[in-house]
This record gives C-alpha cells, sequence and structure tokens, in this order.
C-alpha cells in the first residue's frame, strides 16, 4: 500500500484511507489501513518489537477518506474524550441517486444494527441525526455535503436510503448496481480535533475522488 500521510507529530497521526482497503484487520486478513501505518512507524523510527497505534475512529471499506490514529496512550486518552464529547467534527461528501427536494435540511431515524445482514434498519433503535446541504445536483445525481451529529452504525449510508436516496454504488443500501470498483461515493473530506498537548484545533482537509466528475 501507497500510504498517504495528512498530519503527524509525536501523538497523533492521519492518514488517507482509499475506498476498498480496511480500517483494521478482520477475518478476510486483506490488506488494512492500520497494519501498513504501524508498519510505517516501525520504519521510519527504527522501533523494535511491536508499535502502539490506536484507531480513533473507522470508515466503512467501501467508503474513502481521513483516519485519524494515536501513537501514545496520551494521544489516544485525548482522542476518546474529544469523541465522547462529540468535540470532533467530521465533515463528508457523498454523490447519491436522484435530485434533492430541498437544498439543506436534517434527517433523524432510529436505526438498529441487524448482525447478521450487516446492514442498519429503522426501528426501535438509536436515534441518528445528520445535517446536509445539496452542493450541485441534476436530474439524475446530487452532490451533498453532510455533518454527522450522532455516529451510529452505517448511519449516512442507512439514512440517505430510507429517504430514497441511496449512495452512488452502495447496492446493500439500494443503489442499483456497484460500481467497477467496489467503492461507494462516500467520502470522509474533512475533520477537526485538538491536539494531545496543546489547546490548539488542527483541522485537516482532503479534495473529493476525481471519478466523483463523471456525475458531479
Amino acid at each position: 500500500m501507497n500510504l498517504i500521510v495528512l498530519y503527524e507529530d509525536n501523538h497523533l497521526i492521519a492518514v488517507y484511507k482509499p475506498a476498498g482497503v480496511l480500517a483494521q484487520p478482520d477475518e478476510t486478513h486483506d490488506e488494512d489501513l492500520m497494519t501498513a501505518v504501524k508498519k510505517y512507524l516501525k520504519e521510519k523510527y527504527k522501533k523494535p518489537g511491536n508499535v502502539f497505534l490506536g484507531l480513533a475512529h473507522r470508515l466503512d471499506r467501501p467508503v474513502s477518506g481521513i483516519v485519524l490514529f494515536a501513537k501514545t496512550s496520551k494521544g489516544a486518552s485525548r482522542l476518546s474524550a474529544q469523541f465522547r464529547e462529540a468535540a470532533i467534527e467530521k465533515i463528508y461528501y457523498a454523490v447519491v441517486r436522484g435530485r434533492f427536494p430541498e437544498k439543506k435540511g436534517m434527517l433523524v431515524n432510529y436505526l438498529v444494527k441487524d448482525a447478521n445482514k450487516k446492514k442498519a434498519f429503522e426501528g426501535e433503535g438509536k436515534r441518528a441525526e445528520l445535517s446536509y446541504e445539496v452542493v450541485k445536483s441534476s436530474d439524475k445525481y446530487s452532490l451533498l455535503k453532510i455533518k454527522l451529529h450522532t455516529g451510529k452504525f452505517h448511519q449516512i449510508r442507512a439514512q440517505l436510503s430510507l429517504i430514497g436516496f441511496p449512495i452512488v454504488g452502495d447496492v446493500k443500501y439500494g443503489y442499483k448496481e456497484p460500481l467497477p470498483d467496489k467503492s461507494i461515493a462516500l467520502c470522509e473530506s474533512s475533520i477537526s480535533f485538538k491536539l494531545a498537548t496543546a489547546n490548539e484545533l488542527k483541522k485537516i482537509e482532503i479534495p473529493l475522488p476525481l471519478e466523483w466528475n463523471k456525475y458531479i
């Protein structure tokens, strides 16, 4: 894997996760981002033995974007506290099927995770809330800017599907066909957080995937 480091200090490291790459190891033993970052740190700093690395948050395999890791226990503790307090802001962009009727708004659903089908459904579950803004649209597609107010399983994918606007390529949540590389048109393009040893706000941004130009 050609690892792209977006930010690094003594306690934290942020890297780009391509669509299709796992955020961390699983039973498939496929290539994953966490293992790649550990290898990078081990080689860069000539670390003996195991390398400490804490995964602060995850992205679904078909989603691209920024993933933040903690290089130290202090960094992990500081990030965990910020996530608990909803002090970390993440911005996503998505291309969905259809023209959105409203330029901006909020979606609220109650989602249930189905472990067997590995999907989220609406039901007697946990409140999921996001706000959106339509950046661009045509008769066939809309580009949305999305801000999460909660962090539920498959939240963006499930909520957009529930209102009839599935994400391009997301066959699990109602899109008609997969994309050739099995990705979906969802990207975490920005994350803002406070550094581990200073009361300083750090914002990291990446451009949207070039492949999206055919839709938007």
